[in-house]
């Protein structure tokens, strides 16, 4: 089924939805909402997605990378795949993960587009909903151009960097969400990665809980 075979059984306003993000949009805030040098705590958030059904699972760790909390949501999804609102099917989960911890991260990275997006992505979403500094990784990029092979920019104006964290591997798209900066969007994506993993060690940890849940709730 395509997008507006979708669009059409689920009866969306698609419109609305992007007046919706792009009003959003404008509280993103590109400065860094404190020293990220003296983060204590890092969350990161991995879901998975079996059939109607969505695991939202979230760790903390320190910069030891020992993980301090984790949490997971199993919901049911109620919006269709639709490549730019992404959000809307996976963020009610993300969200009620994220309430159930006992304590906030100073910062979220999250698997999916930041600033990078068209009007309003995954992780600029989540930032401006939970009121936490989030940085966005996309393994694909669909909007913006490649300047010398490491700037994203779209509209004349840097608003992601490209990372080759892993020899012969595709790179990652780094793009803040919202309450970081580009640069320190890059560089602690950058400091967090642990050979021979090609995401940063916090993901990688939410990867391997969000499996663990999975395997448990036997899903």
């Amino acid at each position: 089924m395509d997008e507006q075979e979708l669009i059409k059984k689920y009866g969306l306003d698609i419109e609305a939805l992007k007046k919706e993000q792009i009003k959003m949009a404008k509280s993103i805030i590109l400065k860094d909402a404190m020293d990220f040098s003296l983060i204590s705590r890092i969350g990161a958030i991995e879901n998975i997605l079996v059939g109607n059904s969505i695991i939202s699972a979230i760790i903390i760790c320190d910069k030891e990378f020992n993980i301090l909390e984790q949490q997971y949501f199993l919901d049911k999804l109620r919006f269709p795949y639709l490549s730019e609102f992404r959000s809307y099917r996976e963020l009610p989960a993300m969200i009620q993960a994220f309430n159930k911890l006992n304590e906030r991260p100073d910062l979220v990275i999250i698997k999916g587009h930041g600033v990078t997006h068209p009007r309003l992505g995954l992780a600029s979403h989540f930032a401006l909903l939970s009121n936490t500094p989030t940085i966005g990784i996309a393994e694909k990029l669909f909007d913006g151009d490649i300047i010398e092979k490491e700037d994203i920019t779209k509209d004349n104006k840097k608003v992601g960097m490209v990372l080759q964290t892993k020899e012969k591997a595709n790179p990652l798209y780094v793009s803040p969400g919202s309450g970081v900066s580009l640069v320190s969007a890059y560089n602690l994506v950058r400091n967090n990665v642990i050979p021979p993993h090609k995401l940063p060690q916090p993901l990688h940890l939410a990867h391997k809980y969000a499996r663990q849940v999975k395997n448990e709730l036997k899903l």
